[in-house]
This record gives structure tokens, sequence and C-alpha cells, in this order.
């Protein structure tokens, strides 16, 4: 049994209270939040312990490891005082808002000897994860294109987007791990950036994005954003290669089709919420990160995979904002 402690007790944090609470190899041991009442009010909920001061988390003899879940420009500070106190830890994405931020903690993070993951839970959703297996036992063939879209039901708040890192660090970044775990590295990046909404525009973000990477294998990655879908939340992939394509499609509340005199397979729309499309990719990602804890092995997403994901990102952005192709070193 993994003692966890939390740090955020906002949105995602309520994300892994609940699955941490459910998990039969988990305790939600302690939640730390510093704002107001948030990880005492979210702690109750669970029979766990609370406190406002990280410093708490890390000196706690009885927590084993801890999920960061806390503002992105915290993770690194996080992440490395959690190591350094020798407790395991996953930690959200990004790694960060700016690679000069891991490249001035990249002494102190070669150096980390506790297990470490990141929070890149679309490798562990069972549709995504079974087109993977099937790609690399051979099914199509060998892997010429790959199409992710995701578009999420509505745009989140934009006091919110002004802090986030953009729509490249925040949102397509889950995208450009799964990119990488299908073709591996990746040389190079174009991305353009759609402005439709005018109050995004004034964030100088973008709303909606369409992204190219190319692999060194020579297979390219279709990458679709949009931060608004009427339909609800729209996450598909396709994998394509000279043998065949694999399909994931979007997930319903049931698989229930209308017809009548008006519509013709009329089905639901799709899940409208990302902790329900991914509850099942949010538990398992937790699983074998206690697996990886217990057994002392390689966790599956490393501090590697969170380097790289920011990477493609700061290219995007790059390439977004110049209209140019980036390569990468």
């Amino acid at each position: 049994m993994l003692n966890i402690a939390l740090i955020g007790a906002g949105r995602i944090g309520h994300v892994h209270a609940k699955t941490i609470a459910a998990h039969p190899q988990a305790t939600l041991a302690l939640v730390c939040d510093p704002f107001g009442d948030a990880a005492e009010k979210l702690a109750s909920q669970y029979g766990a312990r609370s406190c406002k001061d990280a410093e708490d988390v890390f000196a706690d003899p009885e927590v084993d490891a801890v999920v960061i879940g806390s503002p992105t420009p915290l993770h690194i500070p996080h992440l490395l005082a959690a190591a350094k106190a020798g407790k395991a830890v996953l930690c959200e994405k990004p790694i960060a808002l700016d690679m000069k931020d891991v490249v001035a903690a990249q002494t102190e993070l070669d150096a980390i000897t506790t297990p470490v993951m990141f929070g890149f839970n679309r490798r562990f959703d069972p549709s995504f994860a079974a087109v993977r297996s099937a790609v690399n036992e051979g099914r199509i063939g060998d892997l010429e294109q790959l199409t992710i879209i995701s578009r999420d039901p509505a745009a989140p708040p934009v006091e919110y987007i002004k802090v986030s890192g953009g729509i490249f660090r925040d949102m397509t970044i889950h995208d450009f791990d799964t990119a990488r775990f299908f073709l591996g590295d990746i040389v190079e990046v174009h991305a353009v950036g759609q402005n439709l909404d005018p109050a995004i525009k004034e964030t100088g973000d973008y709303d909606a994005a369409v992204v190219t990477l190319r692999a060194t294998s020579g297979a390219v990655a279709t990458i679709i954003n949009n931060r608004h879908c009427a339909s609800g939340y729209d996450q598909r992939l396709e994998a394509s290669g000279r043998g065949g394509a694999l399909f994931a499609e979007n997930v319903r509340a049931t698989t229930v089709r209308l017809s009548n005199a008006e519509v013709t397979d009329a089905q639901e729309p799709y899940l409208d919420f990302f902790l329900e499309r991914y509850a099942d990719a949010y538990r398992i990602e937790l699983s074998a990160f206690i697996e990886a804890v217990e057994a002392d092995t390689p966790t599956p997403t490393t501090i590697d995979d969170a380097v790289e994901a920011l990477r493609l990102a700061e290219a995007a952005t790059k390439s977004a904002r110049t209209g140019q192709p980036v390569r990468l070193a």
C-alpha cells in the first residue's frame, strides 16, 4: 500500500484525489494547497489529512510518494524537493513553462534517483494503447501517418489561458507526447495557430491549431486541436501504414443509436469532460506508477519524455508565430 500525498487541490487535484482514493493499492494520506480551505475540503472527502505548506509534505515520514498538481511554475521545485526527500513522484504536465527553467535545473534533475513519472495519461487510454500495441505488432506494416484529433467542449476561462503557457504547452502537449509514443524522435515541427475567438486572441494565444510533426523514420503526425467543439470532447486517433489502418473513435455514455423519421443512426454526444473520457486512463496511469515504485522498475514516462514534449511545444509556438517549420537538432 502506497501512502500518497497530493499537492494542489484545484481541478486536476480533484481528479487525482478521486483516483488515488479509489485505488486498492493506494491511500490518499495528505492533501496540500496554500489557498483558503481548498486542501481541507478536498482532504475531508477522502479521510485524508491536509496542510498548506508543501514543505510539510516533503518532511512527512508517512508519505511514500507525491502527486504534483500544483501550478506549472512550481513543478520543478516541487519535483526536486520531493525527490530529495526520497519520495517517488508523479508530476502533471508540462514540466515547466519555459525550457530555460529546465536547463537551469538540469544538473539537479539528472541527479534524481527516486522514481519520477509524468502524467501523460493518453498513453494509458485503453483504445490508444491498443492501437499502439497493434502498430508494434506489425498489424498495419510500418507506420507512415498518424492523425491525432483533440477538441475540447469549450475553452477554459480567459484568466486561466493567460497563465497557461499557451495552447501548445497546455493542450497540445498531450498530443506531442502521444506522437512521440508512436513515432519516436521528431525532427521537424510546423504549426499553424488560429484565432477564431476574439477573447482568446487578446491573451496572445490561439484557440485552435494544426501541427505537423516529421519523425526520423519519415513518418508524419498531424495534430488537430480546437478549444471549442459543439458535439463534446472530441478525442480520436488514426494510425495508417502500408498494410492497413487503425482507428480509435470517440467514447459515448452508451452505444444506443436512434433511427426514426427525422434521424438515422443518431447517437448521444461525446463525453463532455476529460475526467469522464479518460477515467480509465488515470486509473491505469496510477497503477503503472505504483507498480514501478513497488517493483523498483523504470516508470513508463520519464523526465526526458516531459522535456521532449516541452521542446516540441516551444518549437510549435515558434513555428506558429513565424509561419515557418522549425528543425530540431
